[in-house]
């Protein structure tokens, strides 16, 4: 990702797809969570308190993962049909390091690419326009 302040992530619980916004074109950068439905389905066969340990771990990593990309900004919007969103929120309210990020989120549904940079373009332009 480049020097840009302002960043649009659409994700849910499986992965998340970051949009820096700038006045040149959008590309969507996307990371996936490691935990997939395969892991899910051999670990529930093991035992449900193993997979839902597992699943809490591997969301975890994918919150930090997506927390450092993030900590590079000065205004994010997340936004998405789950609670992933908000849990992200609260994950990075609770580090002293994001202090002086503005984070919202925005319920959405699935959405295709072009959707995604729409809604990250206006959003942003609105609040900058706003300042």
């Amino acid at each position: 990702m480049t020097d840009a302040k302002y960043l649009g992530i659409w994700m849910d619980h499986s992965s998340a797809h970051m949009m820096e916004f700038s006045k040149d074109t959008m590309e969507t950068k996307i990371i996936e969570s490691g935990f997939t439905h395969e892991d899910k389905t051999s670990t529930l066969d093991r035992s449900e308190h193993v997979m839902h340990n597992k699943e809490n771990h591997q969301q975890k990593d994918f919150y930090k993962q997506l927390a450092e990309v993030i900590r590079d900004y000065k205004e994010v919007i997340l936004f998405g049909p789950t609670d992933a969103k908000q849990e992200l929120a609260n994950f990075l309210k609770a580090d002293h390091r994001f202090e002086g990020v503005k984070v919202e989120t925005k319920s959405a549904d699935k959405m295709n690419e072009h959707e995604q940079h729409k809604l990250v373009k206006e959003y942003f332009t609105k609040r900058i326009t706003n300042q």
